[in-house]
C-alpha cells in the first residue's frame, strides 16, 4: 500500500511538473540560414503557435550547416522538455541517404509533432536565358550539353533534390553549383553567373512576380492557384510524366519529451494551422497548409518513413552523398 501511494505521488508530481508548460520561451531551431524558405515558414508559424503555448515567446534559432544535419543533431541531443523544437523540411527524409555518418537516427531520436505545410517547387532561369518557355528551354538544354550550370542551396537542400530529379528526368548531366544557402544561389542566378535552378515557391514567387527571373514550370501534378504562379504549366504536362516534387515541413521534439508536452504542442500546432493570417501568408507563397491525418504525430512519422524509402534509391543512384 505504501509503495502504491509513493508511486502515485511520484506520478502526480511528474504530471504537475509539466502542467504549466511552457513557463519560459520556446525555441524552434531552423537548420538553415536566416532568410531562406524554411526560415520564412518558421517565423510565420512562430507568430501563431505562441497563442496555444500560454502566449509564451517563440524564438527562432538558425543553426545552419551540413545540409540541415547540424541543427537537427542539436535538437536530437537537447533536453527533452519541450523548450527546444525543430522545424525541418524534406531533409529529414533525405539525410539518411546523403550522409554516411549521420549524427542522429531520423526515426528513433525525435518525437514527431505533426506536419506544417507542403511547398511546390518552380523551375526558373537567369534573366538573359534565351528560352521563353519550357519547350524552348528543352531545346536550349539539349543544344548546350556540358555547358549548363544548375544552382542549388547546398547538398541536401530542396533545390539540390529537385535539380537532381530534373537532371535524371531530362537525361542531361549538368554542372551542379552548390551554394551556402538559397540567398547566394538566387543572387548569382539573378546576376547570370548560373543558368537555372529549381527552388521552393516560398523563395521564387517574389522573383517570378517581379519578372526578375524566367519561370518555366511548377513541379506539382496540378497547376497552382496563387495569382503569381497560376499561369505556370506543370512539368508533367510538358513531357516529364510523373514529375511531382513538393517540399514539406514538419515539427519535431527530442525523443523522450513527455507525452503531455507533445500533446500540448500538437494541439497548439493544429490551432496555428487554422489561423486565417497564417493560411493567407502560406497561400501567397504557393504553399499548402496541411489539414489531413499527417497532423498527428504517428501519421507524420509514417509519411517521413515513406519519403526515406522514396528518395534513398534516387540519391544513391546519383552517387551524391557526403561523409
Amino acid at each position: 500500500m505504501k509503495k502504491t501511494l509513493i508511486a502515485f505521488a511520484a506520478a502526480t508530481l511528474a504530471a504537475g511538473a509539466f502542467a504549466a508548460y511552457p513557463e519560459k520561451p520556446v525555441t524552434i531551431v531552423v537548420p538553415f540560414a536566416a532568410g531562406g524558405p524554411t526560415d520564412k515558414v518558421a517565423r510565420d508559424l512562430a507568430e501563431v503557435l505562441r497563442k496555444g503555448l500560454n502566449n509564451q515567446t517563440v524564438i527562432i534559432e538558425n543553426v545552419g550547416g551540413a545540409g540541415g544535419t547540424l541543427g537537427a543533431a542539436k535538437v536530437a541531443k537537447a533536453s527533452p522538455d519541450g523548450y527546444t523544437l525543430l522545424l525541418h523540411h524534406i531533409g529529414m527524409a533525405t539525410s539518411p541517404a546523403l550522409y554516411r555518418n549521420l549524427p542522429y537516427k531520423t526515426l528513433d531520436d525525435f518525437e514527431y509533432l505533426g506536419m506544417v505545410n507542403e511547398v511546390p517547387m518552380t523551375l526558373i532561369g537567369k534573366p538573359g536565358l534565351p528560352a521563353n518557355n519550357f519547350a524552348e528551354l528543352k531545346t536550349w538544354l539539349n543544344a548546350n550539353k556540358g555547358k549548363i550550370n544548375l544552382a542549388n542551396a547546398g547538398l541536401g537542400a530542396a533545390s539540390h533534390l529537385c535539380g537532381l530529379l530534373f537532371q535524371q528526368s531530362m537525361g542531361i548531366d549538368m554542372t551542379t553549383v552548390p551554394y551556402k544557402g538559397t540567398a547566394p544561389a538566387m543572387t548569382d542566378l539573378l546576376g547570370g553567373q548560373v543558368d537555372i535552378m529549381c527552388d521552393q515557391t516560398t523563395n521564387t514567387t517574389g522573383q517570378i512576380e517581379s519578372g526578375k527571373v524566367k519561370a518555366y514550370a511548377v513541379t506539382t501534378m496540378k497547376p497552382l492557384t496563387s495569382p503569381a504562379l497560376a499561369k505556370l504549366p506543370t512539368l508533367d504536362s510538358q513531357g516529364l510524366k510523373g514529375f511531382n516534387v513538393s517540399i514539406w515541413h514538419g515539427l519535431y521534439a527530442p525523443k523522450g519529451t513527455p507525452k503531455a508536452v507533445v500533446d500540448q504542442v500538437n494541439t497548439a500546432l493544429r490551432a496555428a494551422l487554422k489561423d486565417p493570417e497564417f493560411i493567407k501568408r502560406q497561400e501567397a507563397l504557393g504553399a499548402v497548409v496541411v489539414t489531413d491525418g499527417r497532423l498527428a504525430g504517428a501519421e507524420h512519422k509514417k509519411f517521413v518513413e515513406a519519403e526515406i524509402n522514396k528518395w534513398g534509391p534516387a540519391i544513391k543512384a546519383a552517387g551524391q552523398y557526403a561523409d
